[in-house]
């Protein structure tokens, strides 16, 4: 199969990061073609989706790209809703980081950037929250969007509609180029047939899986365990963001409770007791009152991670071919600058200054020495 123009690209991947690549690129005239082994895997439908650079007490160049990504969002969702017709759930809900001691929260990164809270103030915006709990920071500039029952399914039909095409149940098994010129990808058929598609560009956007294709990249997943509780609607306005796990209340009641962060698990699929115990225990700490409230989905997902937890963006070692991977727990946060900085990377547009600044402190080559 040929796909020869210069102006079609391949999109190795069909997660949240594939999809908002192909939607931006789309949208510039590129057509594009998403190459997808499973989409449900992706780690874009297990995400909570929190916005949170701040609660999450992101540092240095992580900090900088997460709040100018915060500053996107609106933008970018509000083209999405209106090319797909399906709102995403983007929200402005507010997180708060809860300490047991003033000490512990002073040290926090950021500190600086949020509402000191005592434990009056803890309890009137948190009813419930446990006792142990004695100070906390309100971040009201991060939020939240609801990624897996809404985003997805909005890029998909907005990629849809600007004519991006989507192969499902393809596995790439290799990347082709010529003197170290991309010119297409190897794969196997979801009827199990070999076959070459040949086309001048491509993005890869494979998320754990994307050292498979390509070894210079030091990325390997972290899996997490997630489950779902429905809450009386309203009973939890904010996010609570604790060591080791979260709360994320959706419009209707529904609170996404994650993760585990499974270094060892390597891709070993499926749920497992201990994981499930150790939110279950997270969450009887943080708000007791849940105990009570029915337990509705449970689930999985492999985050994609570096050894610094920050992505890799921008051109690889292959010319034609681009990375956007590597996002570990920021992917939802980050999409819409990925693909603002990878649209404008591919269609040679110019770059302000803090987006090349971007670029080069993502960049591949920070792991040059990585074998």
């Amino acid at each position: 199969m040929a796909l020869s123009s210069t102006n079609t690209l391949l999109v190795l991947g069909g997660g949240l990061i594939g999809l908002s690549i192909a939607h931006s690129l789309a949208k510039k005239g590129y057509a594009v073609e998403v190459l997808s082994r499973r989409r449900n895997e992706a780690a874009g439908f297990v995400a909570a989706g929190m916005l949170a650079p701040h609660a999450e007490g992101l540092t240095g160049h992580l900090l900088t790209i997460g709040q100018e990504s915060l500053k996107q969002i609106p933008k970018w969702v509000q083209t999405i809703e209106s090319d797909s017709g399906i709102k995403c759930g983007l929200r402005n809900t507010g997180i708060i980081v809860p300490f047991l001691s003033v000490e512990d929260r002073n040290k926090y990164p950021t500190c600086a950037l949020g509402e000191l809270l005592n434990r009056c103030d803890l309890e009137k915006e948190i009813p419930g929250i446990s006792s142990q709990w004695k100070t906390g920071l309100l971040f009201e500039q991060d939020g939240q969007i609801d990624n897996r029952r809404r985003l997805m399914r909005a890029l998909e039909k907005a990629c849809v509609e600007l004519g991006v095409g989507f192969q499902e149940g393809i596995e790439v098994l290799e990347i082709l180029h010529e003197k170290n010129v991309f010119c297409g990808v190897l794969i196997k058929t979801a009827e199990g047939k070999l076959q070459k598609i040949n086309c001048p560009k491509a993005v890869l956007c494979s998320g754990a899986w994307s050292q498979n294709l390509l070894t210079e990249l030091p990325i390997f997943p972290i899996k997490g365990q997630m489950f779902s509780i429905q809450g009386p609607k309203d009973a939890l306005k904010r996010i609570l963001f604790g060591p080791g796990i979260y709360l994320v209340p959706r419009d209707d009641g529904l609170i996404i409770v994650g993760a585990t962060s499974e270094r060892n698990a390597g891709f070993t699929e499926g749920l497992t007791p201990n994981g499930q115990l150790k939110l279950q225990k997270g969450l009887n700490s943080l708000l007791p009152i849940t105990k009570s409230w029915p337990h509705m989905e449970r689930w999985w997902g492999f985050r994609p991670c570096t050894p610094d937890e920050a992505p890799i963006l921008g051109s690889s070692s292959i010319k034609g071919l681009w990375i956007a991977s590597g996002h570990y727990r920021n992917g939802v946060l980050l999409a819409a600058i990925t693909a603002n900085l990878l649209t404008k990377t591919i269609c040679k547009e110019s770059l302000t200054k803090l987006e090349h600044d971007l670029l080069v402190a993502f960049e591949w080559k920070r792991f040059s020495n990585f074998q």
